[in-house]
């Protein structure tokens, strides 16, 4: 808390009107980075025509780069920290888990979305495509934190070389969008 006084530049009992402990701080910021994200998968949902399976890889990671693009207020270290206190905290954990479930749902809903729509092949498991996606998400955090950012191109070519290229609107895998 001391570390947030000092940043913020406002007075201990400024910070501690807005939050009472260290833990409501960790809950207010992890729950504003679940709110972006949520809102984006909404976003992505209600977008029409509905983004191709490489779109929304290219919006995955275009929202982290916007989201970690000011050194003061990188939400993307605050999640890294916030995986860590739901390790600790049960409640907190419990909040984490429903938020990405929901969001697994939405990617679900996405998959299944693409299937139908000819993006992904008539036999596609969409959970599995989900399962995919929402794993690559802590990925491009952690990598993004502590390797090098990769691109949506890179990650592209990477499934490409697996035989799982996100194919684009023409389904021609190797074109970028």
């Amino acid at each position: 808390m001391d570390d947030v006084v000092a940043a913020s530049g406002m007075s201990t009992s400024a910070v501690y009107r807005y939050f009472a402990s260290k833990d409501e701080l960790i809950d207010a910021t992890a729950n504003e980075a679940l709110m972006l994200v949520r809102d984006l998968f909404s976003r992505l949902l209600a977008t029409d025509p509905l983004p191709t399976p490489r779109q929304t890889i290219e919006a995955l990671t275009r929202e982290l780069h916007q989201r970690s693009e000011h050194p003061r207020y990188d939400l993307s270290q605050i999640v890294i920290q916030a995986w860590g206190e739901a390790l600790r905290r049960p409640e907190l954990k419990e909040r984490t888990r429903t938020f990405y479930r929901e969001a697994l749902a939405h990617l679900t809903e996405l998959a299944q979305r693409w299937t139908v729509g000819g993006q992904l092949p008539a036999d596609a498991d969409p959970e599995a495509v989900a399962a995919v996606l929402l794993t690559l998400m802590p990925g491009l955090i952690v990598t993004h934190q502590l390797v090098d950012s990769a691109s949506a191109d890179t990650l592209i070519r990477g499934l490409a070389a697996l035989g799982a290229t996100p194919p684009d609107a023409e389904g021609d895998p190797t074109s970028g969008s």
